[in-house]
């Protein structure tokens, strides 16, 4: 197991000093869901939500929650993102249980990795989907959300074994 490295000497909180480490080229992809009732996804794919294209909207949020990360995970770098994409596809199962499946897609060139930022696009996405269709169903379940792979940095490459 390696070290924690977001902790001073004194054992307090520090930000990792990234400032020897070479740039390269970093992706990241996550995956979030959301779970739903036949009623929410009929209200997204025929675009009967009052507030707007949910899928668009959630595109948008997902984006600006890549680009927002540092501002909410205290001892993540900020950070040029060189591109964000999110993607969507529906999964369906017998019991009339639809589930939007989302992947948030980040890439930079940097000292850091964009794991987190990925992370955090594909969480927003799916916050952002239950919030505009929480009026037609509250029982709506979001998760689970988890790192699929990264590339790039000096801890190499990362892919998902499920």
């Amino acid at each position: 197991m390696t070290e924690f490295t977001h902790f001073n000497e004194q054992a307090r909180a520090k930000m990792v000093d990234i400032t020897d480490k070479d740039e390269s080229a970093r992706i990241a992809i996550a995956h979030s869901s959301v779970r739903m009732s036949k009623d929410v996804y009929e209200n997204i794919t025929q675009h009967q939500n009052k507030k707007g294209d949910v899928l668009a909207v959630a595109q948008v949020a997902g984006i600006m929650g890549a680009k927002q990360t540092p501002a909410v995970i205290p001892m993540c770098h900020p950070i040029l993102l060189g591109g964000v994409n999110l993607s969507f596809e529906w999964k369906f199962s017998e019991n009339d249980q639809f589930e939007l499946l989302i992947a948030a897609e980040v890439k930079t060139v940097g000292s850091t990795g964009v794991e987190m930022e990925a992370l955090t696009a594909a969480s927003i996405a799916a916050l952002t989907v239950y919030d505009m269709c929480k009026a037609v169903d509250k029982a709506m379940i979001i998760g689970p959300t988890y790192l699929q792979e990264k590339s790039g940095g000096k801890n190499g490459d990362y892919i998902r074994k499920d």
